[in-house]
């Protein structure tokens, strides 16, 4: 058996007894022998009983770190935001298996303390990334990078939790607006691309005049506005 099935029959053994039993009466044993597996082959998948229910925040950290790495100075808020919607995805693509997990830690006061820990390794990663790209070392920018991260992961977990109570059809769209203003809260530094200083912008509209002939007077419009 691959090691991909043998996880998933011990996830979907584990939710199902939790369901009929309750998290606390249900132990390791009765997962393993409901999935068909040995003890054994259980650890060799989860650390206990309470790694069946939560997601591979590791994994996930590892994912949010390599995508922030990618980024530039120019582009770290744009990375933040990215990486957010990588977490949301995750949990999207699990579908009712997050769902479950959700009903269980609200009734379960040790689930969600171990729900608000990791919440803490997000919010921590974040703020260590938007420190560094602020490179700023004073208290005041300590306290700034603190609030950002408290922002991000907040939003995040407000568009979530609207999704797992089946409130929204579409989270994505929702989690990259709820970014836009965490954003626009936190303006860039001057210089960055994310400041959106620095640069052209360009509005897009339909004339039926020829480009040759319009161009002088779009010069004209951006060295005007140049002086503002």
């Amino acid at each position: 058996m691959s090691k991909p099935a043998a996880r998933i029959r011990l996830a979907d053994a584990a939710f199902a007894l939790f369901e009929e039993r309750g998290y606390e009466q249900t132990t390791v044993e009765d997962i393993a022998e409901r999935a068909g597996l040995g003890r054994t082959t259980f650890f060799r998948h989860y650390r206990s009983k309470e790694d069946v229910i939560f997601p591979d925040h590791d994994r996930l950290l590892a994912l949010i770190k390599d995508r922030l790495a990618t980024s530039s100075h120019g582009t770290g808020l744009i990375a933040v935001s990215e990486a957010v919607r990588l977490v949301l995805l995750h949990y999207i693509e699990e579908g009712d298996l997050a769902r479950l997990r959700y009903e269980l830690t609200s009734k379960v006061a040790a689930l969600r303390d171990r729900e608000i820990a990791s919440v803490a390794r997000y919010q921590r990663l974040f703020r260590e990334f938007i420190a560094d790209w602020m490179g700023d070392p004073t208290e005041s920018a300590s306290l700034r990078a603190e609030l950002m991260a408290a922002a991000v992961v907040a939003a995040h977990n407000h568009v979530l939790r609207r999704w797992l109570r089946g409130e929204t059809s579409d989270a994505v769209a929702e989690v990259d607006e709820a970014m836009r203003e965490v954003v626009a809260l936190f303006p860039a530094p001057s210089g960055s691309a994310d400041a959106g200083e620095g640069g052209t912008t360009l509005v897009a509209f339909r004339t039926g005049q020829d480009l040759d002939a319009l161009l002088p007077s779009l010069r004209r419009l951006v060295e005007g506005g140049a002086g503002d």
